[in-house]
């Protein structure tokens, strides 16, 4: 069993990533699962309370500053209790915030509950993808991101599902009462999971802004218990073999990937807020044509997400399967902006559910290998809340192009987007090479 390979806190309990993996799976499938119950429903059940279109996108957009505020406190939060009982906190400020949704009306509670909500969300996604990023290494980081974003996957396709149905038996609030319940059981999941003590941190520091490989000085003078790892047959203890760095300064490494995935959230927020209503007024698609457009998106990357973790542990050139994934959704975009034929864009949505998973997988994996221990999950942070402002402001953009062009100019700019993320990283992908040479 391997000791540990991250040094937080001292005394703050560790997750044992290998004996918990099935139960992170099982907390991201029901969040997400709920996340998708009410993404469709939010918008009608609020319409009911009679508010005006503008207090109505007020609350929405509050939803997205949680989001964006929402990333350096829980990697704070992480750091400070550990894993697990920052999961437990986010799973029930999010069911504290679903079942309120239920029983309240006024548009006040509304927006600070929606507020609230989008802090939990990133809060979730920053714990989940940190506990990975500390106690995996270099060989399954990409595999159990897989796992992570399958069991997500699965969450997409069951939670739209399940609520459409509920609404057309039930009042709207019901479906909110059912989240609340599933954020309950993913907190009972979290109380499950095992931790072990962390061992006496060795000395990791970081000088400088830079990795710890760019200065022998950092060197380990002395092997100790924690840089071993331990067979479980004759407990023989062998070095573990240091990770890779970029060679970039911690600003650098920063900037590049809070650039990507600035990149590719604020192209994933423009596919949410247009696509449906692209493929209504220029495809002429009905509403359940739409919905399983989404549906195999789902689909794909609940089946494709292990193997692309696999891949990505497994070619040891994560950037690499990371712009091959963009490339992919940008096929998926072309693919319906040529035509309007039901089976090549559910093909196109298939690829571009793939390269999701393989953006995805590798960029956390990415992540993982080359920021150092004490600093990644503050990193993992403030790149998701840096991420989701490009969420807020893509679809403005968008709009503003509907209104100056047309819905085709709104995916044209989505490819843009989607050529400027494959640009950085390719640049990133360079000067790694470079400093491996």
């Amino acid at each position: 069993m391997r000791i540990s390979e991250s040094s937080h806190v001292k005394g703050v309990l560790f997750v044992d990533i290998r004996r918990n993996l099935p139960l992170l799976m099982i907390i991201c499938f029901l969040s997400q699962m709920g996340g998708f119950m009410i993404l469709p429903l939010f918008p009608l059940f609020i319409e009911e309370f009679g508010l005006s279109g503008w207090m109505m996108g007020v609350i929405f957009a509050l939803f997205y500053v949680g989001k964006v505020i929402g990333g350096v406190p829980a990697a704070a939060l992480y750091r400070k209790i550990g894993g697990k009982r920052a999961l437990i906190t986010m799973l029930l400020l999010l069911a504290v915030c679903m079942g309120s949704f239920a029983v309240s009306s006024a548009a006040l509670v509304f927006g600070l509950l929606r507020l609230l909500q989008g802090l939990a969300s990133t809060g979730l996604t920053v714990v989940v993808r940190s506990i990975i990023g500390d106690e995996g290494n270099v060989d399954n980081r990409g595999l159990y991101n897989g796992y992570i974003s399958s069991s997500e996957g699965g969450g997409m396709v069951l939670g739209p599902v399940i609520s459409g149905w509920l609404s057309l038996h039930w009042p709207l609030s019901v479906p909110f009462l059912l989240v609340t319940v599933c954020c309950l059981m993913a907190v009972v999941a979290a109380m499950g999971m095992k931790t072990a003590a962390k061992p006496n941190p060795v000395s990791e520091n970081v000088a400088d802004g830079h990795d710890l490989s760019e200065s022998p000085t950092h060197a380990k003078p002395t092997q100790t218990p924690a840089d071993y790892t331990v067979s479980p047959v004759n407990a023989t203890p062998s070095p573990i073999i240091p990770e890779p760095s970029t060679g970039l300064t911690r600003r650098q490494q920063l900037i590049g990937y809070g650039t990507v995935h600035f990149l590719e959230m604020s192209a994933y927020a423009v596919f949410l807020t247009y696509f449906a209503l692209y493929a209504a007024h220029i495809m002429h698609w009905d509403p359940f044509a739409i919905s399983l457009a989404f549906t195999v998106v789902g689909i794909s990357t609940l089946a494709a997400a292990p193997v692309a973790g696999y891949l990505s542990d497994r070619m040891g050139d994560r950037l690499l399967l990371c712009m091959f994934g963009m490339l992919m959704i940008g096929i998926e975009v072309v693919v319906f902006l040529s035509t309007s034929s039901y089976v090549l864009v559910y093909v196109g949505m298939l690829i571009g559910g793939v390269g999701g998973a393989c953006y995805m997988d590798s960029f956390f994996a990415h992540i993982g290998d080359h920021i150092p221990d004490e600093g990644r999950s503050s990193v993992i942070g403030k790149i998701v809340s840096v991420a989701e402002i490009g969420s807020i402001v893509s679809p403005l953009v968008a709009a503003l192009l509907v209104e100056r062009g047309s819905l085709y100019t709104v995916f044209v700019f989505n490819l843009l987007l989607i050529a400027a993320a494959i640009a950085v990283q390719a640049v990133m992908r360079s000067r790694y090479r470079s400093k491996r040479v």
